[in-house]
């Protein structure tokens, strides 16, 4: 039966439904928003929107609002010696489950030591700090999904 479905799809030109279940399933899995694949010339890109009340904006603007406060804040999106996320994935402070983090504030590093590792698509990246110096703050939570660009840790050169 599944031979005869790719047959199915290659022929007319349509996307195999079970692929965009599995695709959608992913999404709700991983906590991303969007995704898509490019296979043999066909490309299929499943994305969802997430509809908030007013209430439950409020609660969460207030929250994400300490937590950047605790965090060091918005202001360190364009701040020098910003870390961005190269990808979309989700984040790791530490090489496992239990271990101590890579980097914590005021942690001295090395231009190519890894301060976190952002998993993708069941591969994990590790991901280096950019040059020598001091941590200033770590911008992410363990396992917080991350998007493309989004700060990840201020290093100070040094």
């Amino acid at each position: 039966m599944a031979e005869e479905r790719k047959a199915v799809t290659k022929k007319e030109g349509t996307f195999d439904k079970d692929l965009i279940r599995e695709l959608a399933g992913l999404l709700e899995e991983t906590g991303l928003t969007e995704i898509e694949i490019e296979h043999e010339g066909k490309r299929v890109r499943v994305a969802r929107t997430i509809t908030v009340g007013a209430g439950a904006l409020s609660i969460d603007a207030g929250h994400a609002a300490r937590e950047a406060g605790e965090r060091g804040g918005k202001e360190e999106h364009h701040r020098p010696g910003t870390v961005h996320s190269p990808m979309v994935g989700t984040a790791y402070r530490s090489p496992e489950p239990g271990a101590p983090p890579f980097v914590e504030a005021g942690t001295k590093v090395t231009a190519g030591q890894t301060i976190l590792i952002i998993e993708a698509m069941k591969t994990m990246n590790h991901i280096p700090a950019p040059h020598a110096g001091t941590v200033l703050a770590v911008l992410v939570d363990d396992g917080q999904p991350v998007e493309f660009a989004e700060p990840l840790a201020v290093i100070e050169k040094g």
